[in-house]
């Protein structure tokens, strides 16, 4: 992975003048259709690049990797979030709301099912191959330390590196959220840097994939931008919220989503009051307190090779039998 580390180093992490080549991008996210996604769509069409949008039908934060196998999709039994279709509509196609007719596309499913709708139908029709990139997101909410195996912000970037496609995961803060107008100002924020960080990628790929075989980036934006630096950092270990399950969520005195809960047991999320530890300086968690953590991730759980084997050798006995 110091390769990698190495290349995104290079990259500056700052686009440079130059002209950039148009690429073709999924834009898909968990939270379905949101300023964010609509922000960074306008941005990356504004730099010449062709964007199939295609994200749930209702927000599905939380989903990770979810694929309800053999479910039937039938018309929709509700709105879409922020009308993108309404009641009664196919599970699955082009959003009807007005404005969104044209590469904006539903899913009645999990986030993973919408990023494989845009790739596997739409991109399909349109292209006749993959995307050259996947972008997850913008999250309403940053997605750091141990809580991304739960994101489905990240486990759609992880499918993506799956298939052998470039992505990038995007969270911003939960001040993002504008269900009235569609026009929260930190979404274009949002949206001006993280075509900023694709610039820079496409300025060092010489016309290539954007990123090495097997990787995607976790980037996750502070809540102040003021001042903001780009950080090279690392999911780690140290987690600025912890999710654990309480025996009265109603009754909670550490949660931060528990007011107006129902009472009895479930899930709540909690500020950690703990320090980080100096080893943990470069997890995304402490990074993003003020400046834009960018993490390398890997596909799925597979461990380094020196690692792997290693295990062989102890476990030699046992392998050779």
């Amino acid at each position: 992975m110091a390769s990698v580390a190495r290349f995104l180093i290079g990259v500056a992490l700052v686009a440079q003048p130059a002209a950039a080549m148009a690429r073709t991008i999924v834009l898909s996210n968990d939270d379905g259709l949101t300023s964010n996604v609509k922000a960074l769509y306008e941005a990356l069409k504004a730099q010449g690049h062709d964007v199939i949008v295609s994200v749930p039908c209702a927000n599905q934060s939380g989903m990770g990797a979810a694929i309800p196998l053999g479910r039937a999709f039938g018309p929709l039994g509700e709105d879409c979030r922020n009308h993108a279709a309404e009641a009664g509509e196919p599970g699955a196609g082009p959003m009807t709301r007005a404005g969104f007719e044209n590469d904006y596309f539903y899913v009645d499913g999990t986030p993973v099912m919408a990023m494989l709708y845009g790739i596997d139908i739409v991109a399909a029709k349109r292209w006749g191959k993959a995307p050259d990139l996947i972008l997850s997101g913008p999250n309403e909410g940053q997605n750091i330390g141990t809580i991304v195996i739960s994101s489905g912000t990240v486990s759609n970037a992880q499918y993506a590196i799956a298939r052998g496609i470039p992505a990038i995961a995007v969270s911003a803060s939960a001040s993002s959220v504008d269900d009235e107008h569609l026009a929260n100002p930190t979404s274009q924020t949002v949206a001006r840097l993280t075509v900023e960080l694709v610039k820079a990628l496409e300025e060092r790929s010489r016309g290539q994939a954007l990123l090495p075989a097997g990787v995607a980036l976790n980037l996750n934006f502070p809540d102040q931008f003021d001042g903001a630096r780009w950080k090279l950092a690392r999911i780690g270990t140290y987690d600025a919220i912890k999710v654990r399950f309480a025996a009265d969520r109603a009754n909670s005195p550490d949660t931060i989503h528990g007011s107006g809960a129902l009472p009895g047991p479930g899930l709540v999320i909690a500020n950690n009051a703990d320090a980080p530890r100096d080893d943990q300086k470069d997890d995304e968690s402490v990074i993003i307190r003020k400046d834009i953590a960018v993490s390398v991730m890997q596909p799925a759980y597979d461990h380094q090779p020196s690692t792997a084997r290693r295990i062989k050798r102890n476990l030699r006995g046992l392998l050779d039998k």
